[in-house]
């Protein structure tokens, strides 16, 4: 989901996946890295909750926001004091939640890509 090119291919992404009963989805996010991490946070926590992957409740908010944080944090040595921009991966498989965070880092066109990977376990039902 965090590299798909576009929203038509996130949907049909997102369509295969639940076929296999995997619920997924994304959201982009960009700005000055420091000041966007909980910006970050609170959209993939939002986007997790509107598509179905979690409750509405500490549990689900905080798995979501926990696992977002984690990969955001392998991405922290290089963002810092740059601009990121990029897309953030939701999964669900059951008890399973992955995040993936990917987005480029720098300053006017001079990017690096970043990737950061994080897992939850919650309960289901």
């Amino acid at each position: 989901m965090a590299i798909s090119p576009d929203r038509q291919d996130e949907q049909e992404l997102r369509t295969r996946l639940n076929s296999s009963g995997i619920l997924a989805t994304a959201v982009d996010f960009g700005g000055e890295y420091i000041t966007s991490v909980k910006k970050i946070i609170e959209r993939a926590v939002v986007a997790a909750q509107r598509q179905g992957l979690v409750k509405a409740n500490h549990i689900g908010e905080g798995a979501v926001a926990g696992a977002t944080h984690a990969a955001l944090e392998q991405i922290t040595p290089k963002a810092v004091g740059l601009n990121v921009g990029g897309k953030i991966g939701i999964a669900r498989c059951g008890e399973h939640l992955c995040v993936a965070v990917y987005c480029g880092v720098g300053v006017l066109n001079l990017n690096e890509v970043t990737v950061g990977l994080a897992h939850r376990s919650l309960p289901t039902g």
